[in-house]
């Protein structure tokens, strides 16, 4: 098992906007292709204007072939072009549960 850290910067001014284009555009054809949706979230004290989307996969190569599904699924090369230029930058980290994770 894995999590999948997706961490987006958005521009300033622009997460109502992002927001919105996810929820109506992006979530429901990732929850459709993507492994197991853990949550959104958004940063409210430290650095702000982030978005954090957690995902959980069985492995690297259920992952692969599930991101490469959607990826060709022409309603999300739609949402790519409503989110064009509302963000600023991406961090994404796969994350391994250790020995003394619950979720192993």
């Amino acid at each position: 098992m894995i999590l999948e850290e997706r961490d987006y910067h958005v521009h300033p001014g622009r997460m109502g906007d992002f927001l919105n284009a996810y929820g109506t555009l992006g979530l429901d054809i990732q929850k459709r292709f993507l492994g197991e949706f853990v949550g959104h979230f958004v940063s409210e004290i430290g650095e702000l204007n982030h978005v954090v989307a957690l995902w959980r996969y069985e492995s690297m190569a259920d992952r692969e072939v599930r991101r490469a599904r959607m990826l060709a699924h022409e309603p999300w090369q739609d949402y790519l072009a409503a989110i064009k230029g509302m963000i600023q930058s991406q961090q994404t980290r796969i994350l391994v549960p250790t020995t003394l994770s619950p979720m192993r």
